[in-house]
């Protein structure tokens, strides 16, 4: 194992370069100064650590189709709209799983006066096998401006 006290050569070199830009800047040296700091090497490219690098991937696990009752609006707050969504059933499947959505679970809804929604929904689902899985979806959408697409982001937990 490599030891994590003593600086990486790279870095070093990462580091020197980094102040030396900063000193010419802080000092007023001006561009013969950044000339000389751009003279140092840099450091090879590539991350920074040893340590072995492992790309994400995805695995498609299930799809749910949820039963939804008519969205309750709960008034404003100081942050904007608060609403409701109930869930009242569904059914989900995957390769290797399938059962039911659970009646009771919501999705709680703001939606803010900038117009960015965030939602929470929280909802059990029960496997054939009988196990229970409670499901946690956060989502954020922000509406696109000036023609920009809208931007959402979701995280599920399971």
């Amino acid at each position: 194992m490599p030891d994590r006290a003593a600086p990486h050569p790279d870095r070093r070199a990462l580091l020197v370069s980094g102040a030396a830009l900063a000193g010419a800047a802080l000092s007023g040296l001006g561009l013969s100064g950044l000339a000389a700091a751009a003279e140092t090497p840099a450091p090879p490219a590539g991350p920074l650590s040893d340590l072995p690098l492992v790309p994400p991937r995805t695995e498609f696990v299930y799809e749910a189709v949820v039963e939804i009752a008519p969205l309750v609006s709960l008034g404003d707050s100081p942050l904007g709209e608060r609403r409701i969504v109930p869930i009242t059933g569904g059914r989900f499947q995957g390769p290797r799983i399938r059962g039911t959505v659970l009646p009771g679970g919501a999705d709680r809804q703001l939606v803010r006066k900038d117009g960015v929604r965030r939602l929470d929904a929280l909802y059990e689902m029960q496997a054939e096998d009988g196990a229970i899985l409670t499901v946690r979806n956060q989502v954020l959408i922000d509406p696109g401006r000036d023609g920009a697409p809208d931007y959402r982001f979701s995280t599920i937990e399971v």
